[in-house]
């Protein structure tokens, strides 16, 4: 893998495109052992589908599109709002995590 530059990640998916894949499988890999996988499933194609991650200040940031709850209700999948932001809390911090051992950012594990 190359090294991680900022400066290219503004063009991630011309630059990062395999990494960027890989981070997002494993976060839902991690995501189906902790939460109903049809729920997971759900969210990765209903409300990741549109989400950005960006990169700013040593970090990665995702951002979602507006209103999760009402993109979900075309899935079939029935979820309380408390549920789906904690699902949603957990999943973008799971692919944050993903994106910073992707990228070797991780200083935790030396």
């Amino acid at each position: 893998m190359a090294e991680f530059d900022p400066e290219k990640f503004e063009d991630k998916y011309a630059n990062y495109f395999t990494e960027l894949q890989r981070a997002y499988k494993n976060a839902f890999e991690t995501m189906r052992e902790s939460y109903d996988s049809d729920l997971v499933h759900a969210i990765d194609q209903f409300v990741l589908n549109e989400s950005e991650p960006f990169y700013e200040d040593g970090g990665f940031r995702i951002e979602l599109p507006d209103d999760p709850a009402t993109r979900l209700e075309g899935s079939g999948v029935p979820v309380g709002e408390e549920t789906l932001q904690a699902a949603l809390d957990d999943y973008v911090a799971e692919i944050d995590a993903e994106l910073q051992r992707m990228f070797r950012l991780d200083t935790d594990e030396e």
